[in-house]
This record gives C-alpha cells, structure tokens and sequence, in this order.
C-alpha cells in the first residue's frame, strides 16, 4: 500500500492507501480549492473555524448527492419495471 506524505493547509499529513496518485492528487485539489473559497468568504476566522465550517460543508455535500443518487436509482428501477 503507498504512503503519501501531503502538506495540506499548512499541515503534514501522511498517510497510507490503495487510491491511486491522480486520486489524491485531485483530492488535495478539490479542499485546497474549498478553503481558499472558505478563507476568502469567512474573513478574519482561525483556521480550525474556516476548517469546521469546511467540514460542514464537505457533509451538507455528501449527504445532497446521496439523496440525489438515491432518487435516480429509484427512478432507474421504475424504468426498468415499466421496460419489463
């Protein structure tokens, strides 16, 4: 399993997994992106607030597009019952 060593934030972070570098790679991305958005909208917070308020929104994220997939799978099994 490789380990990869990141600086995200400010912060050291290693850390070993099976995801593959372009994986990681757009992950880091992806949060650099979010708390550079985050820091600029949030004005003069520390950064564990600018980091919380990263992880809210990161779950409100998450937890959209899973209802979102859930409402496609259904309406893909009411399809596929109409087909049959």
């Amino acid at each position: 399993m490789p380990r990869y060593t990141l600086n995200l934030f400010g912060l050291e972070i290693s850390f070993k997994t099976d995801a593959e570098n372009d994986r990681i790679e757009a992950a880091q991305e992806y949060l650099e992106k979010k708390y550079g958005e985050l820091t600029v909208a949030a004005g003069d917070l520390s950064k564990e607030k600018v980091l919380t308020f990263m992880l809210l929104s990161l779950a409100d994220d998450y937890l959209v597009n899973r209802s979102r997939l859930a409402q496609l799978e259904e309406r893909i099994g009411e399809i596929l019952e109409k087909a049959e």
